[in-house]
């Protein structure tokens, strides 16, 4: 199984929103992938992040069967939607993959 987490720091106004607005809708359209791509065996997303040695307004958490099924879903065009917002709305972005 692989894990795939991503942490993002907003802007305070993009998109014509706030940072506030903008995490609910980036929280709201990962989510919503949930059933739509085969590959993706998990996700949810949290705007209220606390306790991180850098500071991060958003992260993710999602599961996949294999290194391949994660490659599938990154290319999806679900996906690339919710990455074209994305892109115009956060400042940086880590990610962490590993399989257990």
């Amino acid at each position: 199984m692989i894990k795939h987490i991503v942490m993002w720091n907003l802007k305070e106004e993009a998109a014509g929103g706030t940072a506030a607005e903008n995490g609910a809708k980036v929280k709201e359209m990962i989510e919503a992938l949930n059933g739509k791509i085969a590959e993706l065996k998990h996700v949810e997303v949290s705007v209220d992040v606390f306790e991180a040695t850098q500071k991060w307004d958003m992260v993710l958490y999602s599961e996949f069967d294999s290194k391949e099924d994660l490659q599938t879903y990154a290319v999806h065009p679900l996906h690339q939607e919710c990455v074209a917002f994305i892109k115009q709305v956060v400042t940086s972005r880590d990610a962490i993959d590993y399989v257990i």
